[in-house]
């Protein structure tokens, strides 16, 4: 892990001794075995949640590999939960937790904590925060058993369970504040909509393939759930940004479905000013090879597209952008060299500008701008889906909500 890690991680706990904080929620950096987050030796709990393919240069290609890791923040003696994984990686958590003789315990789906009194009510939207706040609900009753002094480390598991021989947790009623406080959550960037007269931004940082596949499902749920009538165009722009070693053209894949009439690719960047001092040679080389992996991303949208259109074997192929026809799925795309003029293209119709160093006219200067600039200022609905990464969605907010970066 890197050193800035470590100095983090020992300074928040400096705070909380200091302060003398009754709980501390700790998130794991990455992965678990070596996470700095392991100085903590006796936790009251912990928790793995779904997991998915990160990361994978630090934690492995597979997710059997991916389980190893984070079952390191399983600690002797100490309660773990974990929700419903592939069968592999939970036997893998399983094996773990016997080697570490952690008691394990698989968290019973939210509808049976719902039996025997009302629904409960998720201010997170999306089907797999049912997931998640099944896990959080066991993690807060197990503290508070331990805070009620009914036993440190020991939990009543309801009944054995079927999958890979784990315990199943407790059943029990979530009292009203574990209501209250599911239903009062919010998670700015995570499935988060932001109305601005007629433009819609829906803002998720999903960056793996079942966040993804789980945005997708929220995307599509909550245009049904919120469709208006209205006369006029309706379009659909996508804003996405992949970085690391995530696997950008499968995550585009399942990004289709939505089928969007623009798909926006621009770095992690809020503006592209001019340098007047020795840093500026070393941006311009950055900012070069961000551009680069934002045109990559692109083409591999074109041709998704092109597949889409053009299924039959040996069909045409071509990467010439176009507008949209009318009644069609085809996507027009656009490469920006920064989040705020991407955002100026989508909220103001107006042609993009860029700023890179002698860029190819060719690949960024192209008739789908200006005629998509038009399109966009006469539709009476934009609906602009954010997604790919943190960082992206974080730079959006920050320019769409300034208090919010306070």
């Amino acid at each position: 892990m890197p050193t800035y890690f470590r100095f983090l991680t020992l300074m928040a706990f400096h705070i909380f001794l200091q302060e003398k904080v009754d709980l501390a929620v700790v998130e794991v950096g990455i992965g678990g075995a070596y996470d700095c987050t392991n100085i903590v030796r006796k936790p009251v709990a912990c928790g793995v949640s779904s997991l998915g393919i990160d990361h994978t240069n630090l934690l492995g290609d597979t997710m059997e590999k991916i389980a190893w890791q984070k079952g390191g923040i399983f600690k002797r003696g100490v309660p773990a939960f974990t929700v419903l994984q592939p069968d592999g990686p939970l036997a893998v958590l399983r094996e773990r937790a016997e080697q570490t003789s952690c008691p394990l315990y698989l968290c019973p789906p939210l509808e049976a904590l719902e039996e025997g009194g009302p629904p409960l009510t998720l201010g997170l939207e999306g089907d797999h925060q049912r997931s998640n706040a099944a896990l959080a609900l066991q993690l807060a009753h197990c503290w508070l058993q331990q805070k009620d002094r009914q036993g440190v480390g020991e939990v009543k598991a309801s009944r054995p369970s079927l999958v890979w021989q784990l315990p199943l947790a407790p059943v029990f009623q979530p009292t009203p504040h574990m209501r209250h406080g599911l239903r009062d959550t919010e998670w700015l960037g995570r499935t988060q909509v932001l109305r601005r007269g007629p433009l819609t931004w829906y803002l998720d940082g999903a960056h793996t393939s079942s966040s993804v596949q789980a945005c997708v499902r929220w995307f599509r749920q909550a245009l049904n759930r919120h469709k208006e009538p209205r006369s006029g165009t309706e379009v659909r722009v996508l804003l996405f940004n992949a970085t690391g070693d995530r696997d950008a053209a499968a995550l585009l894949k399942l990004l289709q479905p939505c089928q969007f009439d623009y798909a926006v690719f621009c770095p992690n960047l809020i503006e592209v000013s001019s340098m007047d001092n020795a840093d500026q040679q070393n941006f311009t080389v950055t900012l070069d090879q961000v551009l680069l992996r934002c045109l990559e991303h692109q083409q591999h949208w074109n041709r998704l597209d092109e597949e889409q259109a053009c299924p039959e074997p040996g069909g045409p192929v071509s990467l010439l952008l176009a507008p949209r026809p009318a009644h069609s799925h085809s996507t027009s795309s656009l490469v920006f060299s920064c989040i705020s003029q991407a955002l100026q293209w989508i909220s103001q119709g107006r042609d993009p500008v860029f700023h890179p160093r002698s860029p190819p006219r060719s690949l960024f200067a192209h008739p789908v701008a200006g005629s998509g600039a038009n399109v966009l200022r006469e539709a009476a609905a934009i609906h602009v889906l954010v997604t790919g990464s943190l960082h992206l969605v974080g730079g959006v907010l920050k320019l769409l909500e300034p208090s919010l970066s306070q």
